[in-house]
């Protein structure tokens, strides 16, 4: 009787660690569809140019990145401007949008936001000494096709989940929330249209909104630059950028998110 007590205990531990082996052997594949880890670490800078819209309304964006956690992002639609900046620890931003011309220091709900957009190794790499938290939440489809879901828990207790294609490994849909002038805002994005650069896996379409049936914000890259030269001064406060005085789109009153590594 105890022998077989033992065993009904055992078998009780035992969904658990397979669910937790099976997320990180998942993980394994995913890193590798990318182009692997060591690629990935490799990459010591980035610089992301493309165009950005927010419904009839779009203009050219560029974002720079550098480690550790630094990150310089510019768009300007109709003629006015908005920049964010992250040093690694302290940021600053305008938005001519809601009517804020002068960079100013970022709130704490703001440095959250673009602490994980500087990241462009992607909360997933190396999870565990980030404080993040990384379990398989089944399968599901996007589309027509079969996906992973992989649930991510930061060391804030946000929780964020990835969908990943289970034939080649590649994120097609995040699903989370964005606090936003005292709001928390549902947010999903999609990826399509990978392409090779320097090795590695990128998605060069990004589409994100409320829902998939609420897209108000289109990314189409034109181009990535890996380890390009970004001198640091790039990341300190910026001065207020010019505005040459036109009418700004309501469409973005909402920031922008970084384009995902």
């Amino acid at each position: 009787m105890r022998l077989r007590n033992l065993c009904i205990a055992l078998l009780c531990l035992l969904p658990g660690a397979t669910a937790a082996q099976t997320a990180d052997e998942i993980l394994a594949k995913i890193i590798a569809a990318r182009g692997g880890r060591d690629k990935l670490r490799a990459v010591r800078s980035e610089r992301i140019s493309g165009t950005i819209s927010f419904g009839d309304v779009s203009g050219p964006f560029v974002v720079e990145l550098k480690r550790p956690l630094k990150m310089h992002m510019q768009l300007t639609v109709q003629n006015q401007t908005m920049v964010r900046v992250y040093d690694g620890q302290s940021g600053w931003a305008n938005n001519p949008f809601v009517g804020k011309v002068n960079p100013e220091a970022m709130t704490e709900d703001e440095l959250k936001n673009i602490t994980e957009e500087s990241d462009f190794d992607g909360p997933l790499l190396d999870y565990k000494t980030k404080g993040n938290q990384v379990e398989l939440a089944g399968k599901d489809k996007v589309n027509d096709k079969n996906v992973w879901r992989i649930k991510l828990t930061n060391k804030n207790g946000d929780v964020r989940f990835y969908l990943f294609d289970v034939d080649s490994s590649l994120l097609l849909k995040w699903e989370g929330k964005r606090k936003y002038e005292g709001q928390e805002l549902p947010v999903e994005s999609y990826f399509t249209d990978y392409r090779e650069v320097g090795g590695l896996k990128f998605a060069f379409a990004i589409d994100s909104g409320s829902s998939a049936t609420d897209v108000n914000q289109r990314i189409r890259i034109d181009k990535i630059d890996l380890n390009p030269n970004i001198n640091d001064a790039e990341f300190a406060k910026p001065t207020t950028p010019p505005q040459p005085g036109s009418p700004p789109p309501n469409p973005a009153s909402q920031p922008p998110a970084k384009p995902p590594a």
